[in-house]
Parts: structure tokens; C-alpha cells; sequence
């Protein structure tokens, strides 16, 4: 029901989109400088508040795998990582249309690779604060599982103070920098030339800031919970097994 429903509004927002500007070159770059054009702005702001009702609508049915989010900056993490999941279907669209433009019709467009490509950043931002909220980023346990209880809880003080401070030294020291480039609104200086300067230097300290504030907000949660024993058997997933099961029986 989930991906039924994000395909749908991805689909939906996506026909929208490249009916009133992807048909040109010269409508997609008025979107990108929408001080140029009033009514390219307002289906800019449109789009986007679109995409992220959508979101906001979709994270609150969890999947089984992902934890229930207990806490506010769970909430806004999930509503990143749904923004996250439709932005893939979106970059799929867009290599889709690519495709069918250049070698069937012979017209190929200018935005297309780059545009997938700076979509694809923000995912990767994205997909980072959602996969801290799901406490799924890479851990070694082997002497972490070792540890008496209040050493696992210094060790994970000293983990999230280490988030913090990359977080914290980021964010110092290319403050400056990338609110220069959005002031100048940065282009990339290629054919296409969109701001893609201009608009993933500040995204990604503020996203670092959202991966700091989730990490403390993990600790905080996580503090009276005994944490989990592991073993090899973590790595099998029984949901997918279950599911892998279920279709073949269905079959």
C-alpha cells in the first residue's frame, strides 16, 4: 500500500511537472531562476509543496522494519526519508524520459543527466538522516556486545559528542562559503548551468545540523533501553524471508 501510493503521487507530480516545463529547455531553466517568471515560481513552490504533503502524508504508515519513531526529530527524519524515497522514483522518471527522447526520437535534452545527478545528492543527504533516525549506519559490536553497561553508555556519549563536533567544525567552516553561493545564486557553469552550487553547499550543512540533533535525539531515547544482543543470525532478514515465502506460495 505504501509504494502503491508514493508511486502514484511521484507519478502524478511528475506528469505535472514535465507537462508545464520539461517540454523545453528554456521552461526548465526559467523554474531554476523563477525570479524571471512568476508563474514558473509559484509551480515551483506548488511542486514542492506538494512533494512534501506527500511525504508528510506517507511517513506516518511505518514499514515493518522500520522502528515506531518515538520522539519529534523521529518524526522529521521519517518525513526526509519518505521525501527521500519519492525523489528516487522521480530520478528514475527522469533517465526514463531521457532515454525515450534520445533514442527514439533523436531529441536528446540538455537538463537530464545533471538534473538526476543533483536530485541524486539530496538523496544521498536525505537517505543519511533517515538511516541515523533507523539507527542503521555501520557499527562494529564485536567489543561493544564486551562491555558492561554504563561503558556501552561512555561509548555511546562519545560517539554522538564525535557527530557533534564534525557536525559543528562543518558547519564553521564552510558557513561562509555556502551562503555566499546561494546569496550569488551559483550556477554550474555548464550548457544546462543550473545552481547546483548555489543549493547543495547549504543543504549540506543543514542536513549535518539534522544528523547531530538525531544522534542526540538517539541517545536520549536510547539511554534506558538495554541494547541489543547480536549475533551472525542478524543478517538474515526473516520479514523478506517470510515474504519471499508467501509469494511463492501464492505463485
Amino acid at each position: 500500500m505504501l509504494l502503491s501510493v508514493a508511486l502514484a503521487i511521484a507519478s502524478c507530480g511528475w506528469l505535472i511537472f514535465a507537462s508545464y516545463f520539461l517540454g523545453s529547455d528554456v521552461g526548465m531553466n526559467q523554474m531554476l531562476r523563477p525570479e524571471d517568471n512568476v508563474s514558473a515560481r509559484i509551480a515551483l513552490w506548488a511542486l514542492f509543496a506538494a512533494l512534501l504533503s506527500a511525504s508528510v502524508y506517507l511517513s506516518d504508515t511505518v514499514g515493518q522494519i522500520e522502528p515506531e519513531p518515538r520522539g519529534f526529530f523521529d518524526i522529521i527524519s521519517l518525513i526526509c526519508g519518505r521525501l527521500a524515497m519519492i525523489g528516487i522514483v522521480f530520478v528514475v522518471l527522469i533517465m526514463f524520459y531521457e532515454v525515450i527522447l534520445r533514442y527514439v526520437f533523436e531529441k536528446p535534452t540538455l537538463w537530464a543527466n545533471e538534473f538526476s545527478l543533483w536530485l541524486a545528492g539530496f538523496i544521498f543527504l536525505l537517505a543519511g538522516l533517515y538511516a541515523m533516525q533507523q539507527r542503521s549506519h555501520i557499527r562494529i559490536y564485536v567489543i561493544y556486545d564486551l562491555m558492561p553497561r554504563w561503558a556501552k553508555k561512555t561509548a555511546d556519549v562519545i560517539s554522538v559528542a564525535l557527530i557533534c563536533a564534525f557536525a559543528f567544525a562543518l558547519i564553521w567552516g564552510g558557513f561562509n562559503e555556502a551562503w555566499d553561493k546561494m546569496l550569488r545564486w551559483e550556477t554550474f557553469g555548464t550548457a544546462w548551468d543550473p545552481p547546483l552550487p548555489a543549493t547543495m553547499k547549504p543543504a549540506i550543512l543543514a542536513t549535518i545540523f539534522l544528523v547531530a540533533v538525531q544522534a542526540v535525539s538517539n541517545l536520549i531515547l536510547d539511554w534506558n533501553t538495554e541494547p541489543e544482543s547480536h549475533s551472525p543470525m542478524d543478517d538474515i532478514d526473516q520479514t523478506e524471508i517470510e515474504n519471499i515465502r508467501r509469494t511463492l506460495e501464492g505463485k
